[in-house]
């Protein structure tokens, strides 16, 4: 069901169903909820290894397998009332059904002519031979099509039309006279075949018990199972068609009360599991003690380069308080582009360290690695700390000695990549992990960094503003800290839009900042020229903005040199002997650089708000301000449009966040395997907030009366079905 546990038996405890291993046949044509597939009426073994292929393998992953979209073919019509192009249904008795020759090769036409009490008409079937031994003269059936001029006899005739016997074998009522479900075609199971098997389903099934606590159900007026997975497939028909149009559109847009049940109840039991390993990480212990006092607020005096702003005093404070817990700390620090998280977070190292515990801090690349690196030597210069950096890059006799001293409780404070998941990193007492732009790590790669200690507290930081729902799902089992306010100081990148034929503009901008020797870089979206996708690459504009610019030195940056080059072309333009930098988005993240002014970015329309605003963060993080200047060549789409009006409008990451969010879902917001964001299959981020609001509140209070009932066993099976289910521990 696309939640913790499914439906199988009605063993029941506090209203939870568990979730037994063995599968249930059929017994007198009924059917279970986990009955193989392949055992249901129509299917057997060839086309249940069609379904199995996309993922359907027992009846439950059917009737999950929901309609795309609606027919209402209740509309019955006389035949001599019958319109040219209106879409109708009639009900008539065959008189005359023949197959018909045609001098075209391989193509025949399966004839019937039908007649009610007003009259007649002619139907034609093409290439269906087949259809001669369905209907029989004197066969009722039900047609549905709209009728068109016959253009050799001048009257009308129906086409293909969908058609159901009202005698014989074909179900009644399923693909006419009713409001009709659409699927997507699986393999060589047509959509036709599926809503025969799905009908033939769930008149079938039997003993379903409801995995949602009925108090729930109640509160919320949510039908129960079992009529909820009708009312999706078959659902029954208002008299008037206003109210049926009314109900189309609910069932096409997910939003019917069906459908808000499975969304709620699949957020209900993520959002279960989500609670249940808060609890269980609050009963774990770390078995250190840190405590704060003078010498320790001395230290942190010392390495803090200006007077902080009031939300990182917040946010440090609220950090402390965890460090000093006996449980580990697991919190979020969610910070725009230049709010200060890296100094916070230091902070933090520095309490840790005071009371002789190791730190690491972990990015996803070489180069935000490095940049750590440098920030956190320039901030640490007053006070003793061994602070080490280790990436892929560091090989040899100096790597052996970096895990030496490592383990050896030499290195107070580790810089590095994934490469600190590797098998011999081993810490002398690791007593905190940072881990920064957590998006871009695997799930399990950060719990491999968890295992390396003793219940280690973990900070986890990104600049990526991440809207409240999401948030609830990427990292809902992490507390949350917000830095919503800028270093006293820092001004507001200001952003325009200019068209491919203003480039000169955009030109005349950059000589400008150059010629007041400030710096700036220019960003493409592909590193050489496709002959596919006509955009201007970075490799081949780079030698073009030197010939521009004969006066200041360019650079060129991108994702397939080596890591020496890129760290040797952004130590250049961090010392200031390169003037322009040509990049691709590898300079999304961390690239921090004050004098840096200025960025162009080239067919802003192809970008992500959410990579524009990243990209946009890189420039003043100075006292200077900025100005980030968007070239467009068009604007292919309304939702690109919409995309450079709201980054012209505002700058705050977090409304740019929600709008990303809403535009491109949350799939393609961070990328769905890199994040750990669920895929879910009833719910949606977006459309179903509220939803969500509701289930992490209904979850928390119902996990609150399991505990209390002492239902250990029950409470097991959940947390153990969910690591299952969205698979927290075998995503790479």
């Amino acid at each position: 069901m696309g939640v913790v546990s499914s439906v199988k038996t009605a063993t029941r405890s506090s209203g939870v169903l568990r979730n037994p291993r063995t599968p249930t046949m059929i017994a007198t044509m009924g059917y279970q909820l986990d009955t193989p597939v392949q055992y249901v009426k129509r299917v057997g073994p060839r086309r249940a290894k069609v379904l199995e292929a996309a993922g359907i393998r027992r009846a439950e992953d059917l009737l999950h397998y929901f309609p795309f979209r609606y027919e209402d073919r209740t509309r019955f019509r006389t035949i001599d009332s019958l319109r040219t192009g209106e879409e109708t249904v009639i009900e008539a008795t065959v008189l005359i059904a023949q197959n018909r020759a045609t001098t075209r090769r391989n193509f025949t036409i399966f004839e019937l002519l039908v007649r009610d009490a007003t009259g007649a008409i002619p139907v034609k079937f093409f290439n269906q031979p087949y259809l001669e031994k369905v209907f029989r003269r004197d066969t009722r059936v039900i047609l549905f099509g709209a009728p068109q001029v016959d253009s050799y006899g001048g009257g009308l005739e129906l086409l293909n039309p969908e058609f159901e016997l009202i005698e014989g074998e074909s179900e009644l009522r399923v693909h006419t006279g009713r409001i009709v479900p659409f699927y997507r075609k699986i393999g060589a199971v047509t959509p036709r075949i599926i809503r025969g098997i799905v009908f033939g389903l769930l008149a079938g099934l039997e003993g379903v018990a409801d995995p949602l606590p009925e108090k729930l159900r109640r509160a919320y007026d949510f039908p129960e199972l079992s009529a909820a997975l009708r009312q999706i497939h078959f659902p029954d028909a208002p008299a008037a068609e206003r109210e049926r149009r009314e109900l189309i559109q609910q069932l096409e847009e997910r939003k019917s009360p069906a459908h808000r049940r499975f969304a709620y109840e699949e957020f209900f039991r993520f959002q279960l599991g989500l609670h249940i390993v808060r609890q269980e990480r609050g009963e774990k212990s770390k078995g250190r003690k840190i405590v704060t006092g003078e010498r320790v607020r001395n230290r942190l005096k010392q390495i803090l380069p200006f007077h902080p702003t009031e939300a990182q005093k917040r946010v440090l404070k609220e950090i402390v308080e965890d460090l000093k817990k006996t449980r580990p700390m697991s919190r979020l620090l969610q910070g725009d582009v230049g709010s200060g998280k890296t100094i916070v977070a230091l902070q933090a190292a520095a309490v840790v360290i005071e009371n002789g515990y190791q730190t690491a801090l972990m990015a996803p690349t070489e180069i935000l690695a490095e940049q750590h690196y440098a920030t956190v030597t320039r901030y640490l210069q007053a006070v003793p700390y061994r602070v080490a950096l280790l990436t892929g890059s560091v090989r040899g006799k100096e790597r052996k000695e970096i895990l030496s001293r490592l383990q050896a409780g030499e290195i107070d404070l580790i810089v590095g990549t994934h490469a600190l998941l590797e098998n011999p990193v081993k810490f002398h007492d690791l007593g905190l992990a940072v881990i920064d732009e957590q998006h871009r790590f695997g799930v399990l790669q950060r719990s491999r960094l968890m295992e390396k200690a003793n219940e280690p507290d973990t900070l986890v930081m990104t600049a990526t503003p991440i809207p409240r729902s999401l948030a609830l799902t990427v990292y809902g089992d992490l507390d949350v800290s917000i830095i919503d306010e800028l270093p006293p100081g820092r001004k507001p990148v200001r952003t325009v839009i200019k068209s491919e034929r203003n480039r000169a503009e955009a030109y005349e901008a950059l000589r400008r900042e150059l010629e007041a020797g400030r710096q700036a870089y220019v960003v493409y979206p592909l590193i050489e020229e496709s002959e596919k996708v006509d955009l201007r690459a970075a490799s081949e504009m780079a030698a073009v903005l030197q010939r521009e610019f004969p006066a200041h030195r360019v650079g060129l940056l991108h994702g397939r040199m080596s890591a020496p080059e890129k760290d040797a072309v952004m130590q250049e333009f961090k010392q200031g002997r390169l003037h322009l930098l040509v990049a691709t988005t590898v300079i999304e993240v961390g690239i921090d650089v004050p004098g840096a002014t200025l960025m162009v970015i080239e067919h802003a329309e192809r970008f992500g708000l959410s990579q524009l605003h990243q990209l946009r963060g890189r420039i003043g993080r100075g006292s200077q301000g900025g100005l980030c200047i968007l070239v467009v060549e068009r604007a292919r789409s309304r939702e690109a449009y919409e995309r450079l009006e709201i980054m012209r409008r505002t700058n705050d990451g977090f409304e740019i966040a929600e709008k990303d969010l809403e535009i491109r879902g949350p799939g393609q917001f961070v990328g769905t395997r890199q994040s750990g964001v669920p895929e879910f299959v009833f719910a949606h981020l977006v459309r179903d907030r509220k939803l969500l609001d509701l289930a992490r509140r209904d979850a928390g209070v119902y996990l609150q009366r399991l505990i209390q009932e002492d239902a250990v066993r029950l409470i097991d099976d959940l947390a153990s079905d969910w690591r299952r289910r969205y698979r927290l521990f075998d995503v790479g």
